[in-house]
């Protein structure tokens, strides 16, 4: 009976492509919504809307990191060796790195006007190497770290599903429950007790999802109550307790608040695609997948076309200063996706560019 589960859980259907689409456009509203949250100086309405805006891009991650359990962990690659994996898929990600590394790192000096000497230039390097060249560089070492311990998890993935629930379950509570009960209480739990830590539920979650039916209802109940929750524990920070050195707790893409909503989100579109409107629109079917197809190249290069806008680098200023950001946030958002997209998609034309970008 366990195995025929398993087996069949093989079979479900992943819609990569709308899932990949949505967790990109998430990333740069997050992106647009922090430039307001870390200014040195808003007006307090600004800063809640782009609060809202936030908590409802929050996901973003988690979706990205569940889709690559959903897709890696499955029986049928369990006997894929472990140097064909890695060399497949450590090849494209680092010619990625390091070529975007480069123009990560001319970028910094061209926006902050430090002059180029052979001293900060290896500086640089080596910060970019070991670091990331630019703050959402992290990204890619936890895609990095996501990929080597893949072999292993697929071996356990492969067993009683009762074990995989166990190790989301106790994931759940050391990164989740234990940091809300130790900001509550303000007792802390000496923190090797759970060493199942990080990312890594996420990942597995993305797999165990793939045969877990929740009604729909539910699922958009857990959504609101993420949102809420999330907006709600910010307002609590920042008045009623003013705890400044815990009120980005509720931001944490690993808080409770942020699993539920990504759970439930996840598990939303898992739904969702026998209906989506792109199965009946080509035309929106293809702008999906095309930005699928270059999620990574996009979610390396927006950074730059976002900020280009804030600094006015394109004729004109778009940011809080010069709209409010109810609308501000969201024309940059779809603005930012459209030109990286764009020119995404000439570089790939040109046959070098193409095996460099990602």
């Amino acid at each position: 009976m366990e195995k025929n589960s398993l087996d069949s859980s093989e079979r479900s259907f992943v819609p990569d492509n709308l899932i990949r689409t949505l967790a990109i456009t998430l990333v740069i509203l997050l992106h647009a919504a922090n430039a307001i949250l870390q200014a040195s100086s808003v007006p307090e309405a600004y800063w809640w809307t782009a609060v809202v805006y936030k908590s409802l891009a929050l996901p973003c991650v988690p979706l990205f990191v569940m889709l690559s359990g959903a897709l890696l962990l499955k029986r049928t690659k369990l006997n894929e060796p472990i140097r064909v994996f890695l060399k497949k898929r450590l090849k494209r990600l680092g010619l990625a790195v390091v070529f975007w590394g480069a123009i990560y790192l001319i970028w910094s000096f061209y926006i902050t006007n430090i002059p180029v000497t052979s001293v900060n230039v290896v500086e640089g390097i080596l910060y970019s190497l070991f670091s990331g060249a630019y703050y959402h560089f992290w990204f890619v070492y936890l895609i990095v770290g996501i990929y080597l311990v893949t072999p292993i998890l697929r071996v356990i993935i492969a067993g009683r599903r009762k074990v995989v629930r166990y190790l989301i379950v106790l994931w759940f509570i050391g990164v989740a429950i234990i940091p809300l009960v130790e900001m509550v209480t303000g007792h802390t739990l000496n923190p090797i007790t759970f060493v199942l830590s990080g990312w890594l539920g996420y990942f597995v979650l993305g797999s165990y999802l793939k045969r877990v039916k929740l009604r729909s209802a539910l699922l958009y109940g857990l959504l609101i109550i993420s949102f809420v929750w999330t907006i709600f524990g910010n307002w609590l920070m920042n008045y009623p307790l003013e705890c400044m050195q815990c009120n980005n707790y509720f931001f944490d893409y690993l808080s409770a608040n942020i699993v539920v909503g990504s759970f439930a989100l996840f598990l939303i579109l898992l739904k969702f695609h026998r209906d989506w409107p792109g199965k009946k629109h080509a035309t929106l079917g293809r702008i999906v997948n095309a930005i699928s197809a270059n999620t990574l190249s996009i979610f390396l290069f927006h950074v730059i076309i976002l900020e280009s806008f804030e600094r006015g680098f394109f004729g004109f200023t778009l940011s809080f200063e010069t709209l409010n950001p109810i609308i501000e946030i969201p024309l940059i958002t779809a603005l930012t996706l459209s030109i990286t997209l764009s020119l995404v998609l000439i570089m790939k034309k040109i046959p070098v560019l193409r095996e460099l970008i990602g």
